[in-house]
This record gives structure tokens, C-alpha cells and sequence, in this order.
């Protein structure tokens, strides 16, 4: 007998072109097969009305251990992306220590497997204490699973460093993430703009995003090698994205929920929650996100999910720190934003976070992001017509700054399946 039936859902698999009504067999862990035959199992779910795909992927989620394990814990984190229909997501290396060596990558692993929800997979440090300064040790990291590399919170300043890091990874064949922010340019605490000067508060510049990425695109000419934009917020980060894939180069990009649906002017309440790095920019950014997305030349949906303890973000706005958490809310967001707009159809918004991110990390972790038979059973089941509301107090998040409380969303996940393991479900 099978372990779990899903049955008349509509099953949407981007990756290999399927969308179609259909029952999905789990057997040992592994997707069975797909098709119209009954089947029996130990457990069914009934899908009827509902969307069943592959299992979403979070290419950037910040889950504070080791350091700050009173904001978030790689086990809570888990639950939280769990709860949003997030089979895998990757742990960003900004903690305390930061994850710059192999010991610190299997300390995730780790603690990943004993929690028991989504997979969560390290993103080691491009350089050693995210300092900027040396190389980390990127490929005894790679040998103990790290799948990517970022220096996330800060981009690599120096190009030679960055240069040799491309010319490393290509190598190895794995992607450097970049979060493109000239540090000669940072030090704002929100968008430059009229909404800045009126409330009397620094501004940072899209000019900071686009001079790194500039930089980079010319190195990565160069190696030939991947490379990941970290949360595209400007409508110039767009059109170099746009002309670097035009071009052929190995770049892949992703946009957050709070970049396509909230501007700089959500900050004249002086909330906090607001704040976030990049900022919320203007509505021309917005809308130049959202058509990145739309056509293609952001791949990826990312939620950088970023926790903070509630004394922090009480701050003023200019000393809180930056940061907002979506991973519990981020489906109907994405909806909301591209769904219910008319500018996508589930298919579409489904590869943005199935197929898209399974790219990223193909050559590390090969099979995920596909219902193909045989592959690991990671399924999302979603109900496309769940109307709901946000209630941060019921949250699995180990903090609650969410600017969405109160949100009225349609759109909700009713069951998460980690590799044939039912983890979470409504």
C-alpha cells in the first residue's frame, strides 16, 4: 500500500509542462506516480478544487542560529515556512558566528534534521567572517553541504575578491548570491526620495544596488560563472538583469513580496516594520519588480524573511534594524500581488517559486522542484480561493514583525509534504 494519495487535485508542475487534473501516489518517500487510476494508501487527501504542486522553495530566509536563537531557531524558521507551504528553504550565513566554515554548515544540517519540517539548507559566507576581506573556505563548505554562497547583509565590496570568488565557484560549479549594496553608498535608513526628505529621515539610493550589480555583471562576463541578485528592488537592476540574460550570462534573480507591493510610503507612519534593506522603494520600482517577474527576468520569489525581537523593532525607525518576516503569509502575498492583478496565472507564479529557485541550487541539490516520478516527494497543496486574514499571534515564527497583520489574503496552503512526510496541513 502506498503512503499517501492526493487525489483530484490540479496539478500544476511547471517544470515539466504539467497542469492537468490528476491523483499524486507517495510511496517510500518518493513521488510514485501521477495519473487517473485509483490507487490506495494509508492516507488521502482530498484535492478536489485544489492545486497541487511541487514543493515551494525560499531562496532566502534568515533563521538567526546560532546567536540569536531568542528572534528565530532553524527549528522554528522550519515551521514557519511549513506553515506557508515552504518544503525547503536556504538559511542565510549572517549569524553569529557567521556560517564561514564546515563545521558551522553541518551544524544547519543538523539541526534541520531534527527538527522534522522543511528541509533547511546552508548558505555559507562568501568570505571569512563576512569581513570582505579572504576568501571563506568555500569548497570544504561545498563538501559539507553548503549549496550556495552569500555575504547577505553586506555585498563584497572589493572586486578582486568578488572576481576570484566567480572564478571559484565556476570551478566548483555553484552560484554566489550578491546582495548588491555599495557600502560607500549605504548608511540611509530608507528610500532617497521625497517621502525621505518629508519625514525627515536618510535615504538610500537605488544607485548604491546598481553600481554593485554594474560591477559584478562585468566580472561575471568575465568567469562565465552563476550568480544570484539577493532581493532586486530598482527598476535599473531590472534592465541590467534583463540585458545580462539577453546576453546569455548564468544570472538568476529574485524579488521579495514587500518589493512588489508596498512603496517608501508605507514608512510615513514611522513604523519600523517598514524598514527593510533594500528599502521600499518607489512605485515605478514596483512596477518595474513586477514586470521582471512577469517576463521572466527575475526567476525566483524569495521572501528574506528576516526576524526581529519586538524591543528592537520598538526602536525609532532610524536606530530599529532592518527587516520584515512574510515565510507564513508570502503565498497569498505573491498572489495578491501577481495573481489577483491579472499580470500572472497560478502556473506561471507556481515556476517562480518551484522550478526558479530549484535552479539556483540545482548542481548541490538535484531533484527538487518537480513532481516527476521517482524524484523526493516534496508537495505544496494550495487552496487558490482561501480567503483569510494575517494574525501574526498565530504565527510559528519565533518573532512578529510583519507589516501584514490585518491583511486580508486569498490564497493559502492547507498541506505540506516534506519527502513523503505530511508536516503541516489546515
Amino acid at each position: 500500500m502506498n503512503d499517501i494519495l492526493i487525489q483530484g487535485g490540479r496539478v500544476i508542475d511547471p517544470a515539466r509542462g504539467r497542469d492537468e487534473t490528476a491523483n499524486v501516489t507517495i510511496a517510500g518517500g518518493k513521488i510514485a506516480k501521477i495519473g487517473q487510476a485509483p490507487a490506495k494508501a494509508a492516507h488521502v487527501i482530498d484535492a478536489r478544487g485544489l492545486i497541487v504542486c511541487p514543493g515551494l522553495i525560499d531562496l532566502h530566509v534568515h533563521c538567526r542560529e546560532p546567536g540569536h536563537e531568542e528572534e528565530e531557531t532553524i527549528a522554528s524558521a522550519a515551521g514557519a515556512a511549513a506553515a506557508g507551504g515552504f518544503t525547503t528553504i536556504l538559511a542565510m550565513p549572517n549569524t553569529h558566528p557567521p556560517l564561514d566554515n564546515e563545521a558551522s554548515v553541518q551544524y544547519v544540517l543538523q539541526q534541520s534534521a531534527r527538527a522534522a519540517r522543511a528541509r533547511v539548507l546552508p548558505v555559507g559566507c562568501i568570505t571569512k567572517g563576512r569581513e570582505g576581506k579572504e576568501l571563506a573556505e568555500i569548497g570544504m563548505m561545498l563538501a559539507a553541504g553548503a549549496v550556495a554562497f552569500s555575504d547577505d547583509g553586506d555585498g563584497v565590496a572589493s572586486a578582486a575578491i568578488m572576481q576570484r570568488a566567480l572564478q571559484y565557484a565556476r570551478s566548483l560549479d555553484v552560484t554566489i548570491m550578491q546582495h548588491c549594496q555599495d557600502p560607500d553608498l549605504s548608511g540611509g535608513v530608507m528610500n532617497a526620495g521625497a517621502v525621505a526628505v518629508r519625514l525627515g529621515l536618510s535615504g538610500l539610493s537605488t544607485a548604491g544596488e546598481e553600481i554593485m550589480l554594474r560591477r559584478d555583471l562585468a566580472l561575471l562576463e568575465r568567469t562565465g560563472s552563476r550568480y544570484h541578485v539577493q532581493h532586486v528592488s530598482s527598476a535599473g537592476s531590472v534592465s541590467m538583469i534583463r540585458w545580462a540574460r539577453g546576453k546569455g550570462m548564468r544570472v538568476t534573480a529574485e524579488a521579495t513580496p514587500h518589493h512588489l507591493l508596498l512603496t517608501d510610503a508605507a514608512c510615513v507612519t514611522y513604523d519600523s516594520n517598514y524598514k527593510v534593506n533594500p528599502p521600499l522603494r518607489s512605485a515605478d520600482d514596483v512596477e518595474a519588480v513586477r514586470q521582471g517577474v512577469v517576463d521572466g527576468t527575475i526567476t525566483c520569489l524569495a521572501t528574506d524573511h528576516a526576524p526581529h525581537a519586538a524591543e528592537e523593532k520598538e526602536l525609532e525607525f532610524g536606530l530599529a534594524p532592518f527587516g520584515m518576516i512574510s515565510l507564513e503569509c508570502a503565498l497569498g502575498l505573491y498572489a495578491k500581488a501577481l495573481v489577483e492583478t491579472g499580470l500572472m496565472d497560478w502556473p506561471a507564479l507556481i515556476a517562480r517559486m518551484t522550478t526558479g529557485p530549484a535552479q539556483v541550487i540545482a548542481p548541490r541539490h538535484p531533484g527538487l522542484g518537480t513532481l516527476a516520478a521517482g524524484q523526493v516527494a516534496d508537495v505544496t497543496v494550495i487552496d487558490p480561493d482561501k480567503r483569510w486574514t494575517v494574525r501574526t499571534d498565530d504565527f510559528l515564527s519565533g518573532s512578529r514583525n510583519c507589516p501584514y497583520e490585518g491583511w486580508a489574503l486569498r490564497a493559502r496552503p492547507v498541506a505540506t509534504i516534506v519527502a513523503g512526510k505530511l508536516v503541516h496541513s489546515l
